[in-house]
């Protein structure tokens, strides 16, 4: 007669053998076979499709893992030993599917963003206000990065669209460029500088640069321009903000950097000088496979703001 009791220990034996590798797909089935009270229930009732065969030899395989025998087959029947190790997974197993739902709950309420500084303090919060009326529990995450930093989220999924200073197309990802920003010069009006030109005229530039720093996508831009000119004019007055540089410039401290965003005008008693044929800055957005439903609706919300911008 097959003995269906436990032997002495064989209760706990299972929880010893188990930190052995043990394919947790096993122990799924095992899981759906003991709820539903037999192999062929369970494959009924299980949320994806397996044929009966398989699921027999893949808990055979499992108490062969083991070394325990975990039920009865006919009549079905939970060994000792099946009823611990039930016991023991059920708490996990019992809860994916609701934990799933409530997982896709939270994060189709859920936007992480990630961009420069600038582009998060002057442009994003008018944006997601907006937003925010469609998705009134809508949860923001945002984190200040340059395209390197937020290619890393992205690929480590921390974040779910990033919008940056492009300075390559980046690869795996998908890129959508939104702006091109032209760089210029800002000069006193008091200075008599009708063109750049005038400026690589010159053997060596007078006039003290104030800039960003080397690291920073229009610095860099400029340096490439000058490059393909031929020409060296160094940083004198190095600055970590935009927004000091045209301060410096009305005070008399050299000739400033920078862009000119749509629509925008030229600060007080300062002039702007075009840099033809120089590489524009290129807004983007950034982003890794499908995008979320709240996601993508602000990305196009971001379309629609560039196109406006571009126009204006």
């Amino acid at each position: 007669m097959h003995d269906n009791c436990a032997r002495p220990g064989e209760e706990s034996d299972w929880r010893h053998k188990i930190i052995a590798p043990v394919n947790i797909h096993h122990l799924e089935l095992f899981y759906h076979v003991a709820k539903h009270g037999g192999i062929s229930e369970a494959v009924r009732r299980m949320p994806y499709g397996i044929q009966q065969p398989a699921v027999s030899g893949q808990i055979l395989k499992l108490e062969e893992d083991l070394g325990l025998k975990l039920f009865q087959r006919r009549p079905f029947a939970l060994t000792p030993a099946g009823r611990e190790l039930f016991e023991f997974v059920e708490p996990f197993f019992g809860r994916v599917e609701e934990t799933g739902t409530r997982l896709r709950g939270e994060a189709s309420e859920r936007l992480r963003l990630a961009g420069p500084s600038a582009v998060l303090r002057d442009h994003l919060p008018s944006l997601l206000e907006q937003y925010r009326r469609a998705f009134p529990r809508l949860r923001l995450s945002l984190h200040v990065a340059n395209q390197a930093a937020a290619e890393s989220m992205l690929r480590k999924q921390q974040i779910d669209l990033a919008i940056i200073e492009l300075e390559g197309r980046p690869a795996g990802l998908r890129c959508r460029a939104l702006l091109k920003l032209p760089l210029y010069l800002l000069v006193p009006q008091s200075r008599r500088l009708r063109s750049a030109s005038e400026l690589w005229k010159a053997d060596e530039i007078a006039d003290p640069l104030i800039s960003l720093p080397a690291n920073e996508t229009i610095t860099k831009l400029f340096r490439e321009g000058l490059r393909d000119l031929s020409i060296n004019w160094p940083t004198s007055v190095e600055v970590s903000a935009l927004d000091l540089i045209p301060a410096f410039v009305r005070a008399g401290f050299g000739i400033g950097l920078s862009v000119l965003a749509p629509g925008e005008k030229a600060p007080g008693k300062i002039r702007r000088v075009a840099l033809p044929n120089f590489p524009p800055l290129v807004i983007a957005a950034l982003w890794q496979g499908k995008l979320s439903e709240v996601a993508e609706g602000f990305l196009e919300i971001i379309k629609t703001h560039s196109r406006e911008l571009q126009s204006a």
